[in-house]
């Protein structure tokens, strides 16, 4: 929906409109300059109150205040008031449109996490240091990994696994271990939410395999089905233990992008849930949720 130059109607009144609607989950806008800042951050902590708003706001820079101003003759509002005033109601703002549709596809996908301590589930140690950095340059914590869950993941796993937060499986899993260990993460008390990492690594090897001059033969068509079952059910149990346990699992693939038809990813699609095409895009939105979350929590009865 277009407000135009918001003549007659505003990007306030659109979002007053759908906060009330039930079949949306979330509301994204862009905005560029506000007329009067005090009503409209108003009306948007109460929009808030009922479902998350994320903002990406025009204008942020002294040329895209002078642009803004040139196509609709917006106002220009200092930034750093704004980015306060959306702290401050409890509104998600945005640096890019890449990652306002990131945050806004984690709210309708995910349930909120109860605190920020993560964890990271990886098949590949790299991946897993990564996501680490990006998690201890925000707000989010890297859960310390609790004494009994350690001892948990040692019945699942041979010696080699990290036996740290993140949870590097150091390519020991089998065919259950990935959606046990899933599991066993998240029921623990002192894990918030997950990003999971590796998902598509299977089904990647029996692409591999499908377009060699060996295929189909030498039994390689059980190898394939097996592999791409695999991803597929790895998918499928992140998605399920989110919802038994209420807490976030985000699963992260750069084959989500780079090869969409992965099994994979195609049925994280599948179950209604978003793959992100980073873990540090994953990270990211996680974080605006924790805050939002943290925001709610707080905010009086």
């Amino acid at each position: 929906v277009s407000a135009g130059n918001a003549a007659m109607t505003s990007v306030a009144d659109f979002l007053e409109f759908y906060a009330s609607d039930f079949e949306t989950a979330v509301g994204l806008a862009y905005v560029e300059g506000v007329a009067d800042g005090r009503a409209f951050f108003d009306r948007m902590q109460r929009v808030a109150r009922e479902k998350p708003i994320v903002i990406v706001k025009g204008g942020a820079t002294a040329g895209g205040q002078r642009a803004a101003a040139s196509h609709t003759g917006a106002l220009a509002t200092d930034d750093r008031v704004f980015d306060g005033a959306c702290r401050q109601a409890g509104v998600t703002r945005a640096a890019s449109f890449e990652e306002a549709f990131d945050a806004a596809a984690s709210f309708a996908t995910q349930p909120l996490p109860r605190g920020p301590n993560t964890a990271v589930v990886t098949t590949a140690g790299g991946w897993g240091v990564i996501t680490a950095d990006a998690i201890a340059r925000g707000d989010l914590q890297l859960a310390p990994l609790p004494d009994d869950l350690r001892a948990a993941i040692d019945e699942k796993l041979p010696p080699r696994w990290s036996r740290s937060n993140p949870l590097d499986m150091a390519g020991a899993e089998t065919r259950d271990t990935i959606p046990e260990v899933l599991a066993l993460t998240a029921a623990h008390p002192a894990i918030d939410a997950i990003v999971y990492l590796g998902l598509g690594i299977q089904s990647n090897e029996a692409h591999l395999m499908k377009s060699g001059r060996f295929y189909p033969d030498h039994g390689l068509e059980r190898i394939v089905a097996y592999h791409e079952r695999q991803d597929t059910r790895f998918a499928e149990a992140a998605a399920t233990i989110s919802e038994e346990t209420g807490k976030p699992v985000l699963t992260a693939s750069e084959l989500a992008v780079a090869a969409p038809s992965n099994p994979g990813p195609a049925t994280v699609r599948a179950t209604g849930k978003y793959c992100y095409p980073s873990a540090e895009r994953a990270v990211r939105a996680l974080e605006h949720m924790w805050r939002y979350a943290r925001h709610q929590q707080r905010r009086p009865a």
